[in-house]
């Protein structure tokens, strides 16, 4: 949600840019280190025959004659010390004091024990015969290795090896990298005020109020990781908790700040007239959620419950940070022109808005699908989306139902990160069957849209304003303008597949597409340059510096925001399943039509009050077994918790994607749109809330109750 900030804020911000930048560098780097360090495993293996054996110095081994001469001599002395015990039996045996009979017994013996000895003679003379042999071949491997270990073998391996120590060390301390990037993130979107709210502070009254229940949240999740340091003894574990500690307390302190010097009422606005129940609406999600967690668990006497729930964010490192590089991606594809060029294919042909709200949210999925969820691709693309729809004159209701709406139908398809975290939390299903089934389900929602597009149409303008060879010159020259940028794209991922052994999937996603579209904005600035130039007109607005700069600082109120709420939303999954809230959900149901149904409610509602990855996570814990218990095929029902989540994430009252698209157009859109529809049908009034939820809640129904027909 968009506030105004403090001249001081920006400033802060500014600073917190750079450090963020590092931190993101660093993740995308790394991920892309253990892919370089495979392939220079295998380029050492096909450029010296037998590297392992190179990677290291071999141990120089003993000097086999010294060795063995050692053995001899000690064999000798054995030889020696038996011959005089030998002898001291015969003197023995020569005394009158024994009988015949022992004497034939005692000779017997000894010359059993003469053979016994001579076959144990043999074995051992074989045994050290083999043993230096062995000492031997060492000896010349030894020789032969230091032989191939070459200039360039050192040279290549200590560029092995150091990739290998820099993978061991990233790996040692990623969940350190998403504390350092979820604070910074988080207190980037404090300074600026950026949180994700259900409204914006318009009074005074609302910003002080805002900051306290921030302050109040961040100094819960303070307190509870200061207790549960003393529950640490690793360093590597204090060390992490000692970087929670610190950043919750700096973000504390801001807020702390921000209560006691507000922003003045110029920089607010004009409406003086906000009521008290509009500056609780201006509170933050997560701050809501942070409270109510941190009341719960300091009431039930269990004051580390909110860092034992925290950490279950660092838990899954890997998989928030994949989160905050796709944001990143968003706002790199936001500076590039890619996604102008897409729409100059398709605005020579001025399609009618409905139309083209259709084909923009059909098309949507593919990108929505690489970056990880819904709500991440409205942040990306929302404003570019809600543009171009208004400028083909759309009315804004429906241009924000079709930007809320544009990420909703690609977290079925492959490679969406939310699927994965789907399969890897359970068993019973893999990324394979869910992504197959997802296809169909896309299809569903596609079909479902398009149809209530076109029934919406204007009648009175065509679907096509202009035809295909009016508008062929122009799509001719649009389609010339992406024929560099996809050239590239192609180059980048044909090394990425030959060098590095990677395609674009839903594992290697986060660390390609980063680079890809910092080479395409390099392009981009490059061919600017040339043209500047050709113009006799500088400007360092179109350099690959100030581009990456310029996503970064937009990606990280962003990033704080949106990890924000999943850290705290995984705090209030956490309170409902220590407070056995789906214990009142029985095992199973008699009837699995009934099952489905009371699934179909619950997952909504955990789908309007949940970020998607937190309520996976919540979801897998506690009501899927009861699903499978059930009777519900495991593939069936995660196909219905992604479609609810979809249909929870736009309806009211959170809505979480009309938020993000709040967020990302302007809150004064939202309040022409208000008076646009002044006077007009229920349909028109409501059309930006209505429209997703008839799409999306049809589909659900088929979704869930279509298949058990079937079984």
């Amino acid at each position: 949600m968009s506030h105004p900030s403090s001249s001081l804020g920006r400033h802060l911000a500014r600073l917190l840019t750079l450090p963020l930048l590092f931190a993101l560098c660093a993740a995308l780097f790394s991920g892309n280190a253990e892919r370089l360090h495979a392939r220079l495993l295998s380029l050492g293996e096909s450029l010296f025959t037998g590297y392992f054996q190179l990677q290291s110095d071999p141990t120089p081994p003993p000097n086999c004659d010294e060795l063995f001469k050692g053995q001899a001599q000690q064999k000798a002395d054995q030889e020696e010390e038996a011959l005089a015990d030998l002898f001291g039996e015969d003197e023995e045996a020569a005394t009158p004091s024994t009988s015949s009979a022992d004497n034939d017994d005692e000779l017997e013996a000894l010359f059993g024990e003469e053979e016994d000895s001579k076959q144990k003679e043999k074995q051992l003379a074989e045994a050290q015969r083999k043993a230096k042999e062995a000492c031997e071949a060492d000896q010349v491997a030894f020789i032969d290795i230091n032989k191939r270990i070459t200039p360039a073998v050192k040279v290549f391996r200590s560029i092995e090896g150091g990739t290998s120590a820099f993978i061991a060390w990233v790996v040692e301390h990623f969940k350190h990298f998403l504390a350092f990037i979820f604070i910074l993130g988080a207190l980037i979107a404090s300074v600026l005020d950026e949180h994700i709210a259900l409204r914006p502070a318009q009074t005074i009254f609302a910003v002080r109020l805002r900051a306290l229940c921030q302050m109040g949240a961040f100094a819960a999740v303070g307190l509870s990781t200061w207790y549960y340091r003393g529950l640490l003894s690793l360093p590597e574990e204090r060390t992490l908790n000692l970087i929670w500690l610190v950043g919750l307390s700096v973000l504390t302190l801001w807020h702390a700040y921000q209560l006691i010097m507000p922003l003045k009422p110029a920089d607010l606005g004009s409406d003086t007239q906000a009521t008290g129940s509009s500056a609780l609406l201006s509170v933050p999600l997560f701050a809501v959620m942070g409270l109510i967690a941190g009341v719960y668990f300091f009431s039930v006497g269990h004051p580390t419950g909110l860092a034992i729930e925290l950490t279950k964010l660092t838990e899954h490192a890997i998989l928030y940070v994949n989160v905050a590089l796709y944001v990143w991606v968003g706002m790199l594809l936001k500076q590039s022109s890619i996604s102008t060029k897409v729409f100059d294919l398709l605005r020579p042909l001025k399609l009618e808005p409905s139309v083209l709200a259709a084909v923009v949210v059909v098309g949507a999925a593919i990108p929505t699908a690489y970056s990880g969820a819904s709500g991440i691709f409205v942040i990306a693309a929302g404003a570019l989306i809600y543009d171009e729809l208004r400028k083909a004159g759309a009315r804004r209701h429906l241009a924000l139902a079709a930007t809320a709406m544009s990420g909703s139908l690609g977290v079925v398809l492959s490679p969406c990160l939310l699927v994965v975290i789907i399969a890897s939390l359970n068993k019973q299903v893999t990324t394979d069957e869910l992504y197959s089934w997802g296809v169909w389900v896309f299809v569903l929602t596609a079909l479902l849209f398009v149809i209530t597009a076109f029934a919406q149409r204007d009648r009175n303008q065509a679907i096509l304003g202009r035809s295909l060879s009016e508008a062929g010159p122009e799509i001719k020259q649009a389609f010339k303008q992406l024929v560099g940028p996809f050239v590239v794209m192609i180059i980048v991922l044909v090394v990425y597949w030959y060098v590095l052994d990677t395609v674009v999937d839903e594992h290697s996603a986060p660390m390609v597409l980063p680079v890809l579209l910092m080479i395409l904005l390099w392009r981009e600035s490059k061919v600017n340059q040339h043209i500047q130039t050709d113009t006799n007109h500088q400007s360092n607005d179109s350099s690959l510096s100030y581009k990456l700069g310029g996503a970064t600082a937009e990606a990280g109120p962003h990033i704080g925001a949106l990890l924000s709420l999943m850290g705290l939303s995984i705090c209030v999954g956490g309170v409902i399943e220590r407070a056995e809230l789906m214990a009142l959900f029985p095992e199973s149901f008699g009837s699995i039509w009934l099952a489905m149904t009371a699934l179909v409610v619950i997952l909504v509602i955990i789908g309007m009050s949940m970020d998607p990855y937190g309520a996976v996570i919540l979801v897998s814990a506690t009501i899927a077994e009861v699903a499978y218990q059930s009777g519900i095929h495991p593939v069936h029902f995660w196909m219905v918790v992604l479609v609810a989540f979809e249909l929870g994430y736009l309806s009211p009252p959170v809505a979480l994607n009309h938020l993000l698209t709040r967020q990302v157009v302007g809150e004064d859109e939202f309040i022409q749109a208000e008076l646009e529809v002044k006077g007009l049908g229920f349909w028109k009034k409501y059309e930006r809330i209505l429209l997703p939820l008839s799409v999306m809640g049809i589909a659900l129904l088929i979704v869930a109750y279509g298949p058990l027909f079937f079984y």
